[in-house]
């Protein structure tokens, strides 16, 4: 009995050192396996980092407003007999926009035209009666008095009808009618929209620390993504003397042509103001920057050192400056020249193998206007 346990007992062992063996030669193959495996390259799209001159600029975001622009409303009560208008049509200073109804107004006037004329008859006759001593210079004065006072009410009167004649201000642009015949307006109900749409303002803001820079007179260009592919020319024409108290911003105001008048007030728009002075930057694509909590890098490309050849990257932390399009300025840790990884760069590490196409990313540029935007 005990001769079939020891039996037992070795063939168990010698199993069970079989596949201890077998595991082992597994392990080692493996681990042989991993010692030689080379990590394929990545495919990356690259771009060189290129000396460049920049002109010095502040952007921000602004709206237009007209040079002069008012909601047309009346200045007394009344019901419209007459719209002498179309709406968007282009007015003349004083042109006819709305009638109101002046009927008692007209009745009312006659009616002072009428005592007006006594009042001077009776004051002709008191002026041959004074140079004769019949009446006393009081009742001269009174008479003269009489005439002034008939002669204001017809002119309070002329005044309201005036009113009641609801003319352009000014030369413009007409909105949309809001009144219609028979209706009756309240005193300051909008009866249509006057825009001056030629000359047109730029209106927008900068922090307190660019006002030491700004002065009037500095060329601006300003875009829209209404009009793509259109820059305005403008200058800088006004710098608010007081600051907002919330944002500590200064207030400005570029005055453009608008010669077409394609903008229009209340547009959102782009202000670019332009210094004359060019600055030497070092230039790369905006693509290849890695923004992290600890700091900005990008991989450098360089040749590898081992036997295998090829290109690996090497990550570099930069000090970004100002942006311009599809590109951004680096201050230190790259120098003119070095190649970089523009695209694909999140998916490398420290000696990552990589291979070159720069057939797949979109070329960047200092103007991008992408296509679908």
């Amino acid at each position: 009995m005990k001769s079939k346990i020891v039996i037992a007992v070795v063939i168990v062992l010698v199993v069970a050192g079989g596949l201890a063996g077998v595991k082992v030669l597994q392990i080692r193959t493996l681990i042989a396996a991993g010692k030689s495996f080379v990590q394929p390259p990545e495919t990356i799209s690259s771009a060189v980092a290129q000396a460049e001159k920049w002109t010095d600029s502040l952007t921000a975001v602004g709206s237009i407003s007209a040079v002069q622009g008012v909601m047309v409303a009346p200045e007394v009560a009344g019901t419209v007999t007459e719209i002498d208008f179309e709406s968007g049509a282009t007015v003349a200073q004083g042109d006819l926009l709305v009638r109101l109804d002046t009927s008692s107004e007209e009745a009312q006037l006659r009616a002072d035209e009428a005592q007006a004329e006594l009042a001077k008859l009776n004051l002709e006759r008191a002026r041959k009666l004074r140079g004769t001593d019949t009446i006393s210079q009081s009742d001269l004065d009174s008479a003269e008095a009489a005439l002034k006072q008939t002669e204001a009410d017809a002119d309070g009167v002329r005044a309201v009808i005036a009113k009641k004649t609801i003319r352009a201000p000014f030369a413009g642009k007409l909105g949309i009618r809001q009144v219609n015949l028979g209706e009756s307006l309240d005193v300051g109900k909008g009866i249509v929209s006057l825009q001056a749409l030629s000359p047109a303002f730029a209106d927008f803001s900068l922090p307190q620390q660019d006002l030491a820079r700004l002065r009037t007179g500095l060329p601006a260009k300003v875009t829209t993504d209404t009009y793509p592919d259109k820059v305005f020319d403008g200058v800088l024409a006004a710098i608010n003397p007081d600051l907002d108290t919330d944002t500590r911003n200064v207030r400005l105001r570029v005055a453009l042509t608008n010669g077409e008048q394609l903008l229009r007030p209340g547009m959102f728009v782009r202000v670019e103001l332009v210094f004359p002075e060019a600055q030497p930057v070092l230039a790369i694509p905006a693509t290849a920057v890695l923004s992290a909590p600890f700091g900005d890098s990008v991989y450098v490309i360089e040749p590898a050192t081992n036997s295998a050849g090829g290109l690996v990257v090497r990550q570099q932390f930069v000090r970004l400056g100002r942006a311009r399009g599809d590109f951004v300025s680096v201050t230190s840790g790259l120098k003119a020249g070095d190649r970089i990884v523009s695209a694909g760069a999140f998916k490398l590490r420290n000696g990552s193998p990589v291979v070159e196409n720069n057939e797949l990313a979109p070329k960047p540029s200092n103007t991008p206007h992408p296509a679908d935007s």
